[in-house]
C-alpha cells in the first residue's frame, strides 16, 4: 500500500481533537487513527499526539495489567499502545514527545519555575500548566513524522480518558484555549460516545450522549462531529434525535458500528461523509481521486478475504496472556505477516507457566491441555516480558520447538531462554539461567547489561532504535532484503553473557546479528533447523501492514510451509 501523497498544501497548520464520554474502551484510538488515514488520503501529511492525563512520566514503569503493552518509539519513549495505532495506521514514526502525561507537564511547569521563567509569579494551573499544554502541543504538531523531513499539514490529538475526568480537567481547559489561539477555522472536535441498545426491540439510546455533549459544552467545547459507537448502524430515527439534543446537524452524527476487521473503520467513516466534513470545517478540498483510500480499501477487503482462507496456528506462550493489549504489537504483527502469506492467523494462547513441571504436578489437566495445543500448532512465539513467573515454561516451549523442527520466533526475553535452554540441554550447563531470575546462578547464561542502573526503572532500559549489523548470510538477513544491517527498537536490561558466545556458536546456536561495537548479541539462528531465531530487539513496533515485520514474516511463512 504506497503511502506517498501529492502534497496539497493548507494556509495553517490543522487539528484535529478526538475527546470520549460515557465510558473508556470506545475506541478512541483508532477513530483518531483512522480520522489520520482520511486526512492522508486528502494529500495532508499528518502526525498525532496523545494525551494521558496520568501523573506517571510515562507507561514505562506500568504493569501491563494496568496499562496494557508499553508502545516503544525510534527516540526511546515508552509510550501508551495509541501511539502504536497511530504510526501502523499512518505509517508515521512519533517521537516520545507526541506522548503528553500530566507528569510529563507538571515536570516541565516545576522546571521552569524553578529556573526562574515565571519571574516569582504564583504558578497556576490556568495559565502556567495550560499555557504549557498548548505550547507543547504546537511545537510538536509541526515535528516531522514520514520521514521526508518536512513539517506535517495536521495533526489529529487524543485525549485519554472521558470528559468529566478529573485528571482530564486541565488538558480539556487548555484545548478549550487552544480553539482560540489557532482560530476555529483550523481545528475541529470529534466527540466519542456510546449508544447502548436496550430491551427486547433493541431501542438504541440516546441519553448517555446527550450527558457527555452536555457536560463538553459546559466545559467551553462545542463538537464539530459526534462518533456514535454502536453494535449496529445508527437508525435514522437515532441520528436525528442526537442532531436535536447535541446542536450538531444530522449529517455530523457518524455511525462507528461494528465493523469485520478494524481496517474497514476508515472506509465506514469516509463513506458517511467525514472526509468531506473534515475538509469543508479545516478549509482542504478533497480531490476526486484517493489512491491511499484506494489502497487501504483493497487491504481491508483482503483482511476480509482472509477469514475464508486455510489456517495458520500459532502458539504464543505468554505470562499476559489474559488480556491481549499486554501484546497489542505482536499480535498486530503477526497478522500483518498473515496478510502476506494469505493465510487466516489464528493464535492460540497458552499461559506459559502451565507448560512447566509444577504444573504438572500441581494441576495436570491444566499441564496436558497446554502441551496439546503447543503441540498442534503450526509455529510457536515466545514474546518479551519480565519476571521470573513462568519463565520454565517458555524454556520448554522453546526446547520442543528445537527438537521438533517447529519454527519459533523468540523477541527479547524469548531470545534469551531459547538462550538459556539450549545452554542446559546441548551445553550441558547444569542450571544455567538468568540473573535476572537467579542472581548467583553458577551458569549465567543471560547477564545484566553493565550501563544499566540498578535504582531507577522508569527510562533506564536500553530504549529505541539502534543499529544491528548482520555478520553472516542468514534467513533472517534475506528476509530483510539482503541489507547490511537494521534499524530495530530495544526495550531490555539483560543480555547474552558475551563470555559464553564462543561456546554457544560452535555448538550451532549462531548470532548471525550483534550490535556495531560487535559484543551485544542481537540477532540468533540455529543452523539445521527450518525457522529458529531470536531477536534481542522488539521488530513488531515497527511492522506495518502493507510491509511486515521481517521476523514475523518469517515465522508465518515457515509456519506455512513456505520457502524462505
Amino acid at each position: 500500500m504506497p503511502l506517498a501523497t501529492a502534497y496539497n498544501p493548507v494556509d495553517s497548520m490543522k487539528y484535529v481533537v478526538v475527546t470520549g464520554g460515557v465510558l473508556s474502551g470506545l475506541g478512541k484510538g483508532v477513530t483518531a487513527s483512522s480520522i489520520g488515514v482520511l486526512l492522508k488520503s486528502a494529500g495532508l501529511r499528518v502526525t498525532a499526539v496523545k494525551i494521558d492525563p496520568y501523573l506517571n512520566t510515562d507507561a514505562g514503569t506500568m504493569s501491563p495489567f494496568e496499562h496494557g503493552e508499553v508502545f516503544v518509539l525510534d527516540d526511546g519513549g515508552e509510550v501508551d499502545l495509541d501511539l502504536g495505532n497511530y504510526e501502523r495506521f499512518l505509517d508515521i514514526s512519533l517521537t516520545k514527545d507526541n506522548d503528553i502525561t500530566t507528569g510529563k507537564v507538571y515536570d516541565s511547569v516545576i522546571q521552569r519555575e524553578r529556573r526562574g521563567d515565571y519571574l516569582g509569579k504564583t504558578v497556576q494551573v490556568i495559565p502556567h500548566v495550560t499555557d504549557e499544554i498548548q505550547n507543547w502541543i504546537e511545537r510538536v504538531s509541526h515535528i516531522p513524522s514520514d520521514g521526508n523531513g518536512k513539517s506535517p499539514d495536521a495533526c489529529v490529538i487524543e485525549l485519554g480518558g472521558t470528559v468529566g475526568d478529573i485528571e482530564s480537567a486541565p488538558f480539556i481547559e487548555a484545548l478549550r484555549q487552544f480553539q482560540f489561539r489557532v482560530g476555529k477555522e483550523n481545528i475541529c472536535f470529534v466527540h466519542v460516545s456510546l449508544i447502548p441498545v436496550m430491551g427486547p426491540v433493541g431501542e438504541q439510546k440516546t441519553k448517555p450522549t446527550q450527558h457527555t455533549v452536555k457536560d463538553l459544552r459546559g466545559l467551553g467545547i462545542n463538537p464539530d462531529m459526534l462518533v456514535c459507537r454502536s453494535k449496529s448502524p445508527l437508525v435514522d430515527d437515532t441520528r436525528d434525535k442526537i442532531a436535536a439534543f447535541c446542536h450538531v446537524s444530522p449529517d455530523e452524527v457518524i455511525s462507528a458500528h461494528d465493523v469485520s476487521n478494524i481496517y474497514q473503520v476508515p472506509i465506514m467513516m469516509d463513506g458517511q461523509g467525514v472526509t468531506n466534513l473534515l475538509g469543508s470545517k479545516l478549509g482542504f478540498k478533497v480531490p476526486e481521486e484517493r489512491k491511499i483510500l484506494d489502497d487501504w480499501k483493497e487491504m481491508a477487503n483482503h483482511v476480509d478475504f482472509l477469514e475464508s482462507a486455510e489456517e495458520v496456528h500459532i502458539a504464543l506462550a505468554g505470562k499476559y496472556t489474559d488480556l491481549s493489549d499486554a501484546y497489542l504489537s505482536v499480535i498486530k504483527a503477526l497478522q500483518h505477516a498473515s496478510f502476506r502469506v494469505d493465510r487466516k492467523l489464528v493464535i492460540d494462547w497458552i499461559e506459559s507457566s502451565e507448560l512447566d513441571d509444577e504444573t504438572k504436578n500441581s494441576n495436570p489437566e491444566k499441564y496436558d491441555s497446554a502441551w496439546s495445543v503447543l503441540k498442534k500448532a503450526d509455529g510457536i512465539l515466545v514474546p518479551g516480558g519480565f519476571g521470573i513467573r513462568g519463565i520454565e515454561g517458555k524454556i520448554k516451549a522453546a526446547e520442543y520447538a528445537r527438537k521438533n523442527g517447529i519454527p519459533y520466533l523468540g523477541v527479547c526475553l524469548g531470545l534469551q531462554v531459547a538462550t538459556i535452554e539450549f545452554c542446559r540441554n546441548v551445553l550441558s550447563l547444569e542450571n544455567a539461567n538468568s540473573t535476572e531470575f537467579e542472581k548467583d546462578t553458577e551458569n549465567p547464561v543471560v547477564i545484566f547489561m553493565p550501563e544499566i542502573s540498578k535504582t531507577h526503572m522508569g527510562g533506564t532500559m536500553r530504549l529505541g532504535s539502534k543499529p544491528t549489523p548482520f555478520l553472516r548470510e542468514c534467513k533472517i538477513k534475506k528476509l530483510y532484503g539482503g541489507v547490511e544491517f537494521v534499524d530495530e527498537r530495544h526495550r531490555h536490561r539483560y543480555e547474552v553473557n558475551p563470555d559464553l558466545i564462543e561456546k554457544i556458536e560452535h555448538a550451532g546456536l549462531i548470532f548471525v546479528g550483534k550490535d556495531d561495537s560487535g559484543e551485544r548479541c542481537e540477532i540468533m539462528e540455529l543452523e539445521n533447523h527450518p525457522y529458529y531465531v531470536g531477536t534481542q530487539y522488539h521488530p513488531e513496533f515497527k511492522s506495518r501492514p502493507s510491509r511486515p515485520s521481517p521476523p514475523f514474516l518469517g515465522l508465518l511463512m515457515a509456519a506455512s510451509g513456505l520457502k524462505i
